[in-house]
This record gives structure tokens, sequence and C-alpha cells, in this order.
């Protein structure tokens, strides 16, 4: 079976679907493998939903001319996608980056859709199957493509840009996230540049923060490069204030200021580049602005919620050292005195991962605080003076106990550490 061939069946179905109890009518399944599960087995289920065609690399046992066998499903769903992109003559732009990438994309996407037909990424479906899946989520309609890229090791992004094939592109930043597959900091910015590389081999455009030295470095080279920053870019912008919500000032951008509903200074960044690729594509001022002030977190990215009388501040999708330690600087930053921390383990953090904890709490002792809890992870090997819990539950469950009251609170974690649980018992 060709790709060719499987594409003109693509091209009469409303979508690709990997998990037969999402299924649509006339949707294409493909069988994907796991640790723990083989999609190969949920094949004819598929059909029997209505589905216009399964793609399978183990044989079904039947003869259908809607079974489509093939060497490998993965590979197949990726080849799809190259040849669905293949189709388009539009900009691509491609992020990754170790803290922010999401928010960033959804600021971008944010801005762009407000002058052009714009797909993006749904929710974080940035790895070998979320980003071919995004591609073919990509209408014949579209105008911009916003695609998000994660990864944990080296060659991953590389990968990705083989798919997506991306025209424009933004590396966030290069912070101390999966250390272990990335094995240290070097490795992440090797990992990480992988994208200026494409960019630089095909002449593309890139969106550099400019205040990090690092980013300047790994850029060059590239044809063409947008600077954003505090000073002495195409996009100037400082923080006017951030408490909590995030207020920026800008200089010789065609506008003055932008609240946003962003918790925290650290998002600044991404309120520049979101600036940035909206003026290199000709987004009004007007429009950018509304863009990024409407644009509201959720999905436990700097979230604030208001319970019981308490202000909340979830941000509990991602945790590293390098995120924990500016959120954490900025909560120490807020006015609030009766300032709650309630922080859950780092992962992947390889041999490092002791250090690292020990680091974030010898940051926390800098501060004062009504009260500090430790969450799982690594933090049960680290020394310290604060209350520490198993997991989020148990941490929730003393909390009940305690009636907090008219608190700022702060809650970040891991995901795996699943750190929104406590709002619930706040």
């Amino acid at each position: 079976m060709s790709i060719e061939t499987l594409y003109e069946v693509f091209k009469r179905s409303p979508g690709v679907q990997t998990d037969t109890r999402k299924i649509a009518k006339d949707e294409i399944f493909f069988a994907l493998k796991g640790p723990s599960f083989n999609g190969n087995s949920f094949a004819l289920k598929a059909l029997e939903l209505g589905a216009k065609a399964v793609v399978v690399d183990e044989d079904p046992g039947i003869k259908d001319d809607r079974v489509f066998l093939v060497n490998d499903s993965l590979v197949a769903l990726q080849e799809l996608a190259l040849h669905h992109r293949k189709q388009f003559n539009i900009p691509f732009i491609a992020i990754t980056g170790s803290n922010g990438k999401t928010t960033t994309k959804e600021l971008v996407h944010a801005v762009l859709e407000t002058s052009y037909v714009t797909y993006t990424t749904a929710g974080n479906l940035n790895n070998h199957i979320g980003v071919p899946l995004t591609i073919l989520s990509i209408g014949k309609d579209a105008q911009m493509a916003v695609i998000e890229m994660g990864a944990n090791h080296q060659k991953e992004i590389e990968s990705y840009c083989r798919i997506a094939l991306p025209t424009h592109g933004i590396i966030t930043n290069c912070g101390k996230a999966h250390l272990e597959g990335f094995g240290g900091i070097e490795g992440v910015r090797k990992g990480k540049g992988e994208l200026y590389d494409f960019l630089r081999a095909n002449k593309g455009t890139a969106f550099v923060m400019w205040d990090y030295d690092y980013l300047r470095s790994m850029s060059s080279g590239i044809p063409t490069v947008i600077t954003y920053g505090t000073h002495s870019t195409t996009t100037n912008g400082h923080v006017i204030s951030a408490e909590p919500f995030l207020k920026v000032g800008f200089d010789d951008s065609g506008i003055n200021e932008i609240d946003t509903r962003l918790v925290g200074d650290y998002n600044l960044p991404n309120v520049l580049v979101a600036v940035a690729v909206g003026k290199f594509f000709n987004v009004s001022p007007a429009a950018i602005i509304a863009a990024i002030s409407g644009y509201n977190p959720s999905n436990s990215r700097s979230q604030l919620i208001k319970k019981n009388g308490n202000e909340i501040i979830l941000d509990a999708y991602n945790a590293n050292p390098s995120s924990m330690k500016v959120a954490i600087e900025n909560f120490a930053a807020q006015p609030d005195k009766n300032k709650w921390i309630i922080l859950g383990g780092m992962m992947e953090l390889g041999e490092t991962s002791i250090a690292e904890h020990e680091a974030i709490v010898q940051l926390l002792k800098l501060y004062s605080w009504k009260n500090v809890l430790l969450v799982g992870g690594d933090f049960a090997m680290v020394h310290h003076p604060y209350r520490f819990f198993k997991d989020a539950v148990e941490a929730g469950e003393w909390l009940k106990e305690q009636d907090v009251k008219d608190a700022m609170v702060l809650v970040k974690g891991s995901r795996s550490m699943k750190m929104e649980r406590v709002v619930e018992f706040l």
C-alpha cells in the first residue's frame, strides 16, 4: 500500500483517530502499539463503529478493502502527515522549549487567528503521535499553522521537523527539564536547538528571545532572525506589574501596554513573542492587544482560582528546576502576607534530582511563608523544616483540617504528581 493511496482515502474522511472510544463515522483508525496496549486488537471494532478504514501492522485475519496492512502503523501515520503537510504553502510555526511552550503556542494562535485561518496543536499533543495528528487536523482552508513540539531526548525535535517542515520557529528557552533524557543542560540546548538547525538548513525564520545569550549564539546562521526582549530588539517590552496578573509595557511597537490574565512576570517572554509574531505577520496592534488580553489560561497552567476566600495560583501542569524557581520567586514578590506554598516533586532529573530538590528547599528558606507543604518525589530524600506528604491527596486531607482562609496559595508540581487534587480540599 502506498501513502498516496491512503491519502486518497484520507481526503474523503473527516480525519484520523487512534482511540476507538473516540472514533467518529468515516474516520481512519490507526492501530498503534504501546507498552501496555496494542491497537491492532481493536481494528475490527473500529470498523464496526463506522471507520472508513483501519491501518494495522498485524494481520487481522479478514479480507476487507477497508483494511490497510503496513509494516509499522506509527510510521504510516507520520508519513501520511508529511504527505499532507506537503500540500500546503503557508507558514508553519514550530514552538519548542523547556518552559512556556504551550502558553506561547496558545498566545501566538490567539493573535494569528484574529487575521488568518489558523490551526494549532490541541492541548499538548506535542509528541511523536501528537505532531502528526496535529498536522492531519489542518484543513485545506488553512492560512497559518502553529505546531508545538515537546521532547525529552536528543534527535526528537529533529524527527518532528522532518514531518512538520517548519518555515518559522520559536525556542522559548532551554532550562533544567528532562535532564535525565537529554544528559544535562548542554544536552537540552543541543536537543531544542535541532529546531534552529532545521531552520538554518532550510532558509527559515526564527523568533529569538535576545535577552538569552545562549539563544543568540544558537540562532547564529539562520537567514532571518526576528528579535524580542527587554531592550535593543525588534519588539521591546517590560513588566509594569504582576500582582498577580502580568501587565506589560512596550517600546516602539505601536502598542503601549497589555493587561493579561497570566499570573507571573515569568510569562513576559511568552507575551513578547506573541506580539513579535503578530507584528511580523501584519496583525494590527488593536487585534494583538485584544487577543492577548482576552486569553485565559487553562489546564492548570498559571490559573488564578478564587475559592472560599482564597486566591489559588494553580501551576501544576508541569515542573522542573527552572520553572519551579521562577514560580517561587514570583510568588514571594506578591504583597499578600498569608502565603501558603504547596510543591510537588520534580521528575526526570536523573542523578541530579536530589540536588535539585535540595536547591528548591534552600530557595524556600530565603523567604517568609505562612506554611510550606512538600509533596512526594525526591522531596522525601531531602532534609527540610517543612511538612511533607507522600501524595497530593494526603496533603489535601491535612489542608482540609486547617480551614485555610483569606490566603494566597501557590500549587505547583510535575504532572505525575497531580497537584491539582489539592485544590479540591481548599
